[in-house]
């Protein structure tokens, strides 16, 4: 349940199409539901303008399905699984139709139900290579969830600089960019000095030699010279796209009286 939701209800109160015990019942789930294996949090999109996600990996197919519609039940805006094995997104598909499967790389799907209404923020998804397009596209499947329309640029790494170059008028009208990038991570570096906007870089366990599985981009990007570049973990695509949507969430209405 979200902002909105919660004045329509109030509104329908003041207006009287709508019981205060009516309106009681539909606050019910606030600000959690216990479906005995897991506790859903029917309140987050309320307190932080994101619902609540449901991670597969050590979930049952079942419980996947079963916090799926317990989720849809309750929140008008998206309602998405993540890192889910095949089993996972085919119940959880199957207990709660009309989701969209996107697959990620050999056995990692994020499932999408209600995506959010469109929003006109430019953001921008960079990817170093091709090997880091399945967590270049979770950030991607992510934004596009809720309600953005990222402009994808691929096989844009350091070793061939110009091709990043070749972008630089795009990168300076971005409202943010996510950059995905394995090996020493140093297009996160080049990214950020040529944009304005909020840089969020994402490593990845892509890499030869002592990439150590993504630590060495980590590092390096955590030591970038372009001043102000965020830095997600190793492979987290989720985690960088969920750092843009609050870099660009509107304020509240309850935030903005709080200004005045």
């Amino acid at each position: 349940m979200d902002e909105a939701k919660v004045r329509q209800l109030l509104e329908e109160v003041r207006l009287g199409t709508l019981q205060a015990d009516d309106a009681v019942l539909a606050l019910r789930a606030l600000p959690f539901v216990d479906l005995g294996f897991a506790r859903v949090d029917h309140h987050r999109s309320l307190r932080q303008g994101l619902a609540e996600v449901v991670y597969g990996p050590n979930k049952t197919p079942n419980q996947c399905g079963a916090i799926v519609a317990e989720l849809l039940q309750a929140n008008s805006g998206p309602v998405l699984l993540t890192r889910a094995n095949a089993d996972q997104a085919a119940v959880a598909l199957a207990q709660n139709p009309a989701g969209h499967q996107h697959k990620h790389g050999e056995d990692w799907n994020t499932v999408v139900w209600q995506s959010a209404i469109p929003r006109n923020n430019k953001v921008m998804v960079v990817a170093a290579g091709t090997a880091d397009l399945p967590v270049a596209d979770e950030a991607n499947v992510v934004l596009t969830a809720h309600g953005l329309a990222p402009i994808r640029i691929s096989d844009v790494g350091v070793a061939g600089i110009h091709r990043i170059l070749g972008e630089a008028e795009q990168l300076l009208t971005a409202d943010a960019v996510v950059v995905v990038a394995g090996m020493e991570g140093a297009l996160a570096s080049v990214v950020g000095g040529l944009t304005p906007a909020p840089v969020i870089a994402v490593p990845t366990s892509v890499g030869y030699g002592s990439s150590l599985e993504g630590v060495t981009a980590l590092l390096a990007m955590l030591c970038s010279c372009a001043a102000g570049v965020t830095v997600v973990g190793v492979d987290n695509g989720f985690g960088a796209a969920c750092a843009v949507l609050r870099l660009l969430a509107p304020k509240s209405t309850l935030q903005q009286n709080q200004l005045v």
